[in-house]
């Protein structure tokens, strides 16, 4: 294994090496929301099933996160420089098979690659930064330039595609990452040495199955748990899931050193870390898509219009990262990431208060506090699940930390979810006209979404439906808020009562 500088302090050309790896790490995350808004636009082209449209939009997490701990394990035996040009080439490739895509098998299919050259990317690009910055401080700095850049290129995913859309065709979306690639390609080999990990033992090809056949059911079955509540089959993927986790798990104790560390989870400071920030994403990304439809859908504005204003929190915190990081060296982590769960709590109680005609700039002050305190805890916990994984780990440790983001994400988007559509729906049950047609109305029931629809289509009736579903969606909205306020209440005593010691 090959080091920059013996010294431990990065120069410049370790920097310029982490600008690099910034590339990726933005197209990324912007490809896991940029494709939100084209949905209308390749429904129109393609003519995609309601079942083909999900898998459209859903392929791409699922495969990010069940090859993530693989790929990290990868990363660790042949080297991470090499696999992060080989997620380039295959990100490319992927970008212009969905760009060009003229079906929605081909684009289904075109989305599971992007899925897989992510999970190429990201622990690399962590675990990169791992070995480009042994000092602690300046690793700690370049960790909450790397959050802040995480959290941007999920905001800017959908104004990239509004933009994109207001010109061009819709897998414009998609040929963007395309010329960037290249880019990456070019820097890597100039700034980027080799890293891997030279005791690395033979890959172990099932684990490696094994960890797919965990997380994929898992992070599948609760993100269905938010669309058909705890039905029988969507609870048996979660136990199919948990199964294979065990199985999983036993091997890596069986088999030291097969995919990953298992003495990691030994550590508070890694373990403790994961469960963080899993509580960390479930608020960030559940809540998420309650903002988007609140901008579109409840307030009727148009998609870039909306994808504008949406950017205002994550420009408003854009400095909280670098902020928490400093106090962070100076207090005990673990009260820092307590302060920061706290703002969240504040943010979404704000958020709690939304109603009709609410003014806008409150709502953004709620997400600019949840926002800036949830990227302050995730910044925190990224720098220690580095700080205390071995040099020749840090692929590994980093797919461990993402796999956890995945789940939190999912896990945010059921919880969170199914309380908003549940006091949606019970709103409605008494608040719909009660000439409109029971086909329609269930129509309603389902989505705020649907409802804006079906005013279109029974323009007699529109104000009647549109008032109620959106006075009913603003109830799921103050619900859903308070709920994650809650959440993030018990994320403030997690992180004490997990880390105080570590941290």
């Amino acid at each position: 294994m090959t080091t920059h500088n013996p010294r431990g302090q990065a120069g410049r050309r370790e920097w310029f090496g982490f600008v690099a790896l910034l590339i990726p790490l933005l197209l990324v995350s912007m490809d896991v929301s940029i494709l939100y808004f084209a949905v209308p636009f390749v429904a129109r082209d393609l003519a995609p099933s309601s079942t083909e449209q999900l898998w459209i939009l859903d392929i791409y997490g699922f495969v990010l996160a069940g090859l993530l701990i693989t790929m990290g394990g990868v990363g660790d035996r042949i080297g991470r420089r090499r696999l992060l040009l080989a997620g380039a080439v295959a990100f490319s490739a992927a970008s212009l098979l969905a760009a060009y895509a003229s079906s929605p098998e081909t684009l289904i299919l075109a989305r599971a690659l992007l899925g897989i050259g992510g999970a190429t990317l990201m622990p690399s690009t962590l675990g990169l930064i791992r070995n480009l910055f042994p000092d602690e401080t300046q690793r700690n700095k370049a960790v909450a330039i790397w959050t802040a850049a995480l959290s941007g290129g999920v905001a800017l995913g959908p104004l990239l595609c509004g933009l994109l859309l207001e010109r061009f065709w819709w897998g414009s979306v998609f040929l963007v990452n395309v010329p960037f690639m290249v880019l990456l390609l070019i820097a890597a080999p100039l700034l980027l040495p080799e890293f891997k990990n030279p005791a690395a033992v033979r890959f172990d090809l099932l684990s490696a199955l094994l960890s797919l056949a965990a997380i994929l059911p898992v992070v599948y079955g609760v993100k269905q748990l938010a669309a058909d509540g705890p039905e029988t089959t969507t609870l048996s993927y979660v136990g199919v899931g948990v199964l294979m986790g065990v199985l999983f798990v036993w091997r890596q104790i069986a088999r030291p050193g097969s995919l990953i560390d298992i003495d990691l989870f030994r550590r508070a400071a890694f373990s403790g870390s994961i469960l963080v920030n899993l509580f960390a994403m479930l608020a960030i990304v559940g809540f998420a898509v309650y903002l988007t439809q609140y901008l579109q859908l409840a307030l009727g504005m148009d998609t870039l219009e909306a994808a504008l204003w949406s950017l205002v929190p994550t420009l408003v915190t854009g400095g909280l990262a670098p902020a928490a990081v400093a106090i962070g060296q100076k207090v005990n982590r673990a009260y820092v990431m307590a302060g920061g769960f706290l703002l969240a709590a504040a943010g979404f109680t704000v958020l709690s208060q939304v109603q009709t005609g609410t003014a806008l700039w409150f709502v953004l002050f709620g997400g600019a506090l949840y926002a800036g305190g949830l990227v302050a805890v995730i910044s925190l916990v990224t720098g220690m699940v580095l700080a205390v994984a071995p040099p020749e780990r840090a692929g590994s440790a980093s797919a461990l930390l993402e796999s956890g983001t995945e789940l939190g994400g999912a896990l945010g988007i059921a919880i969170l979810g199914s309380v908003g559509t549940a006091v949606y729906r019970g709103e409605l049950a008494s608040g719909l006209p009660a000439a409109l047609p029971e086909t329609a109305a269930d129509q309603v029931r389902e989505s705020l979404a649907n409802a804006t629809a079906v005013a279109t289509q029974i323009p007699q009736a529109a104000g009647d439906v549109l008032t109620a579903a959106r006075s009913a969606f603003l109830a799921g909205f103050d619900v859903a808020a308070t709920t994650a306020a809650a959440i993030m209440l018990t994320g403030a005593v997690v992180a004490v009562v997990a880390l105080r010691k570590a941290a």
